[in-house]
C-alpha cells in the first residue's frame, strides 16, 4: 500500500512539472522547447533601446491586444523589465534574417529580433496563443521562428470582381495575423464572351484603378482612387504586407480595347491587344507611367506585375512579338526603379527574341506555358503558384472552389510546382502563393469569396512559413485553426459564440431598433414570428453593411434580398393578418425559406448556359444574413432567435 502511494505521488510530481507542450500557432512554430508554469501578463510592454518602428510595433502590438481582449497595456521605453512584462528588443543575431524572431517566455514574455518586422510577427504569435486562454495566461518555453520562404501570399482578382476598399484593408489584417506578406492585387480582367451573346462589346470588362491618362477607363461599377490605392498600400505597409499592383496585358486587356477598340487584335479576339500597332504600346506606357512617374508614385512597392501570360502562339512572328512586348515592359517597369513581375508564358511563347531575365520575377502557374526548370535556368526567380494546387475559382466547376487544404497541408511546399520537386529552399524559389479568379459573373458575393479564402490563407501560411517542419496531424490542425480570429477587429466570416449556440434572442424586433450582432454568417438559423400588415413594396426588415432583407422587395412585393448587386426573392410574404412562425437558414450553398414548419423555397445553385449552349455557369444565392438594423416595417416581429448552426 506504501509503495503504490509512493508511486502515485512520483507521477503527480513529475505531472506537475511536465514541460509545455508547444502552443497552437498558424503558422505552427519552427522550433519549440517547452518550460514549466505560465506567463501572466501584467500589463506593460517594454521596448528596450531607441529604433521608432519597433516602439511602433510595440503600440500596434498594445492596439491589438485592446480590440481582442479589452486590456489596455502601456508601452514603456527603455525601462527595467519586470515579471509580467512583455518585452521587445533588436538583435544583432543573424540566423534570425529579416522575419525571424525569438520568444522566450518566462517571467517575461521576452521578443527579441533582427528588425522590427520580426518582432511584429513575434506580436502575431502573442496574440494567437492569447487568444486561445481564457486568463490570457502564455505557456513557459522557448522558440526560435524563422520562416522557411521570404514570400508568402495571395493574388486577387479584382478585375472580374470588384472588392470594396474597406474589404481590401481587413484582408490585408488578416493576411499580416498569419505572416503572410505578399498580396498581388490583379487590377483588370474580363468574362468570357460565351457567356455575353458572344459579343465581346457586351462582355464584362474592368479596370479598377482611378485613370487621368484616360478618363472613363476605370470600370463604373466600382474602382479604387487613387488616393485610396495609396492609403491602402501605406495601411498595408503598416502590417508588413507588401502590395504588388498587376496591370495584365496584352490578354486579359478588354477593358483597354473597350476603351480604345483600335489596339484590339483582329485574329485572336478582342480581349488580345494588338502587338503590331504602335498605338498599343503608347497606350500601354502612358498608363503605366501614371502610377509609376514621380517622386511619391501611386504604386508605392518596389514591384509591380505587367501581366503577359496567355497570348496566343499560333505564329512565329506572333510569338517574337510577344516576347519582345515582354522585355519591353520589364525595361519600361526598371525605368521607374521596380522590379518587374510577369506570370510564365516563354515556354508557350519559345522564341529566339532575347526577353530579360536578370532580377525578374516569375510567377510560375502552369508547366505547359512556363517550364519551371527552363525558367530557373534562364535566370528568373520563381514564385511557386501552381494552377492545379492552389487555384480557386469559386463555383465555376473547374479548378478548386475550396482548396484540397488537407493535401497542400500534407503533401504540398513552395518546392513543388505543377509536379516538379525542386529541392527545399531553392534559393530561386522566393516563395508561394494561391489565387483566387473571379471568372464567371455567378452570383459569388465578397462574403462568399472569403469564405473561401480564410482556410486557404491559414494552410498557405503554414506551408510557405513552417514548410516541411509541421508536426500536428492534419485533422488536429484543421479543428485548432477554426478557433482562431481572422484577425485583431476582423469578422468577415460573421461568426459568433461557442458551436451549437443561439447567439442572439429578442422578445420584440422594434422598426429601426439596432441590434448588438451585424451579421450571422455561414451556416446559421434564423427564427422569428411575423404578424403581417399591408407591406408597401421595398419595406425593410433588416439592413446591414454588406446585405438587405425584405420584408416585402421592391420589385415583387415578396420577402427577398440583395447583396452584391444581386436580387434575389422567394415566393412567399406574410399577408395582412396572418401569423406565421418563420425560418431563415443560410449555407455556404443556399438560402432556405421554412414557414409553419414547412419548407416553402430553397434558393440553391441554378446552372445557366452561355451562348452556345455548352457553356455553364452556376450561379449561386447565399446570404450572410444582415442583422445591424431593422427596418420601418408595419408588421409585428417577435420571438427572434439567431442560431450560428442550422437547427
Amino acid at each position: 500500500m506504501r509503495y503504490c502511494l509512493c508511486a502515485i505521488m512520483l507521477v503527480v510530481s513529475a505531472t506537475l512539472h511536465a514541460e509545455n507542450k508547444k502552443p497552437f500557432v498558424v503558422p505552427e512554430l519552427k522550433t519549440w522547447q517547452g518550460g514549466e508554469g505560465h506567463f501572466a501578463p501584467e500589463g506593460r510592454v517594454v521596448v528596450k533601446g531607441e529604433n521608432q518602428e519597433l516602439v511602433r510595433v510595440a503600440k500596434a502590438f498594445v492596439a491589438d491586444y485592446a480590440e481582442m481582449f479589452g486590456k489596455k497595456l502601456k508601452v514603456a521605453v527603455n525601462k527595467e523589465a519586470r515579471p509580467g512584462d512583455f518585452v521587445f528588443e533588436l538583435s544583432n543575431d543573424a540566423t534570425l534574417g529579416k522575419e525571424g524572431y525569438n520568444l522566450n517566455i518566462g517571467q517575461t514574455a521576452h521578443v527579441k529580433a533582427a528588425t522590427a518586422q520580426g518582432a511584429y510577427w513575434a506580436t502575431r504569435t502573442l496574440l494567437q496563443i492569447s487568444e486561445q486562454n481564457e486568463n490570457r495566461q502564455l505557456p513557459c518555453g522557448v522558440t526560435t521562428d524563422v520562416p522557411e520562404y521570404e514570400l508568402r501570399g495571395f493574388m486577387l482578382d479584382v478585375g472580374r470582381k470588384f472588392f470594396p476598399i474597406e474589404y481590401m484593408h481587413k484582408l490585408v489584417k488578416a493576411m499580416a495575423y498569419y505572416k503572410m506578406n505578399t498580396l498581388q492585387v490583379h487590377l483588370n480582367d474580363n468574362g468570357f464572351r460565351q457567356y455575353f451573346d458572344n459579343d465581346w462589346n457586351k462582355t464584362q470588362a474592368a479596370f479598377r484603378l482611378e485613370c487621368e491618362t484616360y478618363p472613363g477607363l476605370a470600370a463604373r461599377d466600382g474602382y479604387y482612387t487613387k488616393q485610396q490605392f495609396i492609403d491602402f498600400q501605406i495601411d498595408a505597409e503598416q502590417h508588413y504586407v507588401e502590395i504588388i499592383p498587376e496591370i495584365d496585358a496584352p490578354a486579359h486587356s478588354l477593358a483597354f480595347s473597350h476603351y480604345k477598340p483600335e489596339i484590339a487584335s483582329k485574329d485572336y479576339g478582342m480581349d488580345h491587344l494588338d502587338l503590331f500597332n504602335p498605338e498599343t504600346y503608347t497606350f500601354l506606357d502612358a498608363l503605366f507611367k501614371e502610377y509609376l512617374e514621380g517622386p511619391n508614385p501611386v504604386f508605392r512597392g518596389k514591384r509591380v506585375n505587367i501581366g503577359t501570360d496567355e497570348y496566343s502562339n499560333a505564329k512565329k512572328e506572333v510569338v517574337e512579338k510577344f516576347r519582345a512586348f515582354t522585355d519591353h515592359y520589364i525595361r519600361h517597369i526598371e525605368s521607374f526603379g521596380k522590379q518587374a513581375m510577369v506570370w510564365g508564358a516563354l515556354t508557350h511563347a519559345k522564341g529566339e527574341t532575347p526577353v530579360k531575365s536578370d532580377n525578374v520575377i516569375m510567377n510560375i502557374w502552369h508547366n505547359p506555358y512556363a517550364q519551371p526548370v527552363d525558367m530557373k535556368q534562364q535566370g528568373y526567380k520563381l514564385v511557386s503558384i501552381p494552377d492545379g494546387a492552389v487555384y480557386i475559382v469559386p463555383a465555376a466547376g473547374y479548378y478548386y472552389d475550396y482548396l484540397n487544404c488537407q493535401y497542400l497541408y500534407e503533401h504540398w511546399t513552395p518546392a513543388n510546382i505543377g509536379g516538379h520537386q525542386f529541392e527545399e529552399n531553392d534559393p530561386d524559389i522566393l516563395g508561394g502563393m494561391f489565387a483566387v479568379w473571379n471568372d464567371h459573373v455567378n452570383g459569388i458575393s465578397v462574403k462568399d469569396v472569403h469564405h473561401r479564402i480564410m482556410p486557404a490563407l491559414q494552410t498557405l501560411a503554414v506551408k510557405c512559413w513552417t514548410g516541411q517542419h509541421t508536426r500536428l496531424p492534419y485533422a488536429e490542425y484543421n479543428q485548432l485553426r477554426k478557433g482562431l480570429s481572422e484577425a485583431p477587429g476582423v469578422n468577415e466570416l460573421a461568426r459568433h459564440g461557442k458551436a451549437q449556440s443561439c447567439v442572439l434572442a429578442l422578445d420584440k424586433v422594434k422598426p429601426g431598433m439596432r441590434t448588438e450582432l451585424e451579421e450571422i454568417g455561414y451556416d446559421y438559423t434564423i427564427s422569428f414570428r411575423v404578424e403581417g400588415c399591408e407591406e408597401t413594396p421595398g419595406t425593410v426588415l433588416f439592413a446591414g453593411d454588406n446585405a438587405t432583407v425584405y420584408l416585402a422587395d421592391p420589385v415583387t412585393g415578396l420577402m427577398g434580398y440583395t447583396r452584391d448587386g444581386f436580387h434575389y426573392n422567394f415566393r412567399w410574404t406574410p399577408r395582412s393578418g396572418e401569423t406565421a412562425d418563420v425560418t431563415i437558414q443560410g449555407t455556404n450553398k443556399l438560402t432556405r425559406l421554412i414557414v409553419n414548419g414547412k419548407l416553402v423555397d430553397e434558393l440553391k445553385p441554378q446552372t445557366r448556359y452561355g451562348f452556345d449552349g455548352k457553356a455553364k455557369l452556376y450561379h449561386q444565392s447565399t446570404l450572410v444574413f444582415p442583422l445591424k438594423q431593422a427596418g420601418k416595417f408595419k408588421s409585428r416581429i417577435t420571438d427572434l432567435k439567431v442560431y450560428n448552426y442550422i437547427k
